[in-house]
């Protein structure tokens, strides 16, 4: 036999021992890394550092501009709160967490920048879902912190353990959990930038209680055995001490906190030039914004300058109340469906064509349609069912309007129709007018209420808004002073919204008069808040229509269904339970009639003064809503 000769089996042999050498080979490198041994060979441990994660997350909160942290206590995530305590970040507690999410969601909206809230594990997450979700509904950027049982712990039966991630993976941009100290910062970075770009939106992210305390304390609650018994529990041992190692390996390196990058749609010079000569063309030009034209990047000053040159008469929704002011006779307010039928051009700039719009059917398919929208699938909500765009621009829709603005300079859009817009406005407030004075078969008129208040407004005030059908009235006859002086929950017509969007209004705007206009049902949900005006110090002012029941459902459960079966309220006594929460209490009823204004006049005084304040106002019904839908 031939020495030098190779068997075909030794070969093969040979071959699949190498390959088996390989594989064990990566498994073991994929071990390694995982278990995070790779890493801290390049990268220090330090036990005996006092400083813990806590830390971490309030010098990214700090870099990324944010003032307040809105919370409800709980201990896994009490180095967050301390933490950003010293860093002068205003650590806001609630007396629900759903308010504390609400409270960032109005603090993203008037600042521009993401708003925060920190919650506990388990329930005090659980408890934020619609909170999160009228914010995804809204378009606001707020940050959710959510503690976690530790990272050993997680499926093992820990306080408060659930899996998180997948309630809030459908509702926010980003979701994650920080699995090691180092991760913390990168982590916090891209969920702030991704709220932000795009569609702005809430973002989530998860913290186990291992990641955010001190290593020492960390080890204790490991329990290391000193003297493990056999192979196994050195082992474990190990395992143990290397997943500890692990989890603070490189966590105190110089590290970068600054904000990355936001990326915002914008319309191109072609499509804004296209529009333009519609626009020139246009005859009968109406526009209808909403909440989404307030985002940055546009200063919202500016965009009301860009408003009035276009000249155009607009219809505000959501946010956009009160951009063109008390008065402009550019701001349309009436009569909607019958102008949007009239219109040759309609421009849909951040306004959807979901129910508020009748799917788009409010449209007339002979008018030519400019539809501008961050989100592409909200844009075309319904269209070719029962509207059709000209154009469909997926781009910010603030700063569309400035270009637009500048690309029709020469432009002067015709007189009469604006003119005959507001004569049609003008006569149906009027006839509100009428309408309020109307006696009711008990207690208030609800509009005469409104347009007094309306009259006594400053023109620094704020309006919240958290009700049905007493808020839907006041939609039409209370007027904001200015732009970002509304707040609604938006388009998930959320209840609940007015002690938290009051807290983070307030903050936001000191100086500002902030009132809530509540219905008695929505009061419920967050009356209890006048605990926390009173604790740290922010004094708002709510009024209260109160007609004993959810008439927005009533109105038309009881003609279809023969029944008012869980419609009925009572006539709480509401301004006494402010007063127990620390508060200024005024009852407001038919006999008040005559000094309505010196009782509403006497609730600003007392805010003024520092204290939170509730008009218990007792309100009968009228048919100035009928017709309102509720489903």
């Amino acid at each position: 036999m031939d020495p030098a000769a190779v068997s075909p089996s030794s070969s093969c042999s040979s071959a699949w021992l190498l390959v088996l050498l390989g594989a064990l080979g990566t498994a073991l490198l994929g071990a390694a890394h995982k278990l995070g041994l790779i890493y801290q060979l390049w990268h220090k441990t330090e036990p005996k550092s006092t400083r813990h994660g806590g830390e971490l997350v309030a010098e990214v909160l700090k870099a990324h501009g944010v003032r307040y942290l809105f919370t409800l206590v709980g201990g896994h995530i009490s180095p967050i709160l301390v933490a950003s305590e010293k860093l002068g970040i205003r650590v806001v507690d609630t007396r629900h967490e759903a308010t504390a999410v609400f409270a960032a969601d109005a603090v993203a909206r008037l600042s521009g920048t993401v708003g925060v809230a920190a919650v506990t594990a388990g329930p005090g997450v659980t408890n934020t879902v619609t909170a999160v979700k009228n914010a995804q509904m809204a378009e606001s950027p707020v940050l959710l912190i959510g503690g976690a049982a530790a990272t050993l712990q997680k499926g093992r039966g820990a306080l408060q353990d659930i899996d998180q991630l997948c309630l809030f993976k459908p509702l926010c941009k980003f979701c994650a959990s920080v699995r090691t100290v180092r991760d913390i910062v990168p982590t916090l970075r891209r969920a702030i930038a991704a709220a932000q770009s795009g569609t702005p939106g809430p973002v989530f992210v998860e913290f186990p209680i291992n990641v955010l305390y001190p290593y020492h304390l960390v080890e204790k609650e490991l329990g290391f055995k000193e003297t493990p018994r056999g192979p196994l529990g050195g082992v474990l041992n190990w395992y143990l001490c290397n997943h500890l190692r692990n989890l603070y390996a490189g966590a105190w390196e110089t590290r970068d906190f600054s904000p990355l990058p936001v990326q915002v749609p914008q319309a191109t010079a072609e499509q804004v030039q296209q529009c333009v000569e519609l626009v020139s063309r246009a005859k009968k030009p109406v526009m209808l914004l909403g909440s989404q034209v307030t985002l940055p990047p546009t200063p919202v000053e500016k965009l009301r300058e860009a408003l009035e040159a276009l000249g155009i008469p607009c219809f505000l929704g959501g946010m956009a109340r009160g951009m063109l002011g008390r008065d402009s006779p550019l701001h349309i307010r009436q009569n909607r469906r019958e102008v949007l039928k009239e219109a040759d051009l309609v421009i849909l700039a951040g306004t959807v064509c979901d129910f508020r719009l009748s799917y788009g059917r409010v449209l007339s398919r002979r008018s030519t349609i400019i539809a501008v929208n961050r989100d592409r699938a909200l844009m075309l909500c319904n269209s070719d069912i029962f509207w059709k765009p000209r154009m469909a621009i997926q781009g910010d829709a603030g700063s569309f309007l400035l270009s637009l603005s500048q690309g029709l300079k020469s432009y002067s859009p015709p007189q009469d129709w604006a003119m005959s817009l507001k004569d049609g406005d003008q006569r149906k407030e009027k006839a509100n007018r009428e309408k309020s004075e109307e006696p009711t078969e008990q207690h208030l008129n609800p509009l005469k209420l409104l347009h007094h208040v309306d009259n006594l407004l400053p023109e620094n005030s704020l309006l919240v808004t958290d009700g049905g059908d007493f808020v839907g009235s006041a939609a039409y006859i209370v007027r904001p002073r200015g732009p970002l002086r509304w707040l609604d929950p938006g388009a998930f017509g959320t209840l609940g919204v007015g002690g938290g969007f009051a807290l983070g209004a307030k903050l936001c705007r000191p100086d500002s008069e902030v009132w809530i206009l509540y219905g008695d049902g929505a009061l419920g949900y967050s009356i209890m808040e006048f605990d926390t005006f009173v604790r740290h110090k922010t004094p708002v002012i709510a009024l209260v229509g109160n007609d004993a029941c959810w008439s927005q459902i009533s109105r038309e459960q009881v003609p279809l269904l023969g029944s008012n079966v869980a419609c009925g309220l009572a006539y709480v006594d509401y301004h006494l339970v402010a007063e127990g929460l620390g508060g200024k209490g005024f009852l407001l009823c038919r006999q008040d009639e005559t000094f309505m204004d010196n009782i509403i006049l006497g609730a600003q005084e007392a805010c003024r003064q520092g204290h939170p304040t509730l008009i218990n106002a007792l309100i009968g019904r009228t048919s100035f809503r009928e017709g309102s839908i509720s489903v």
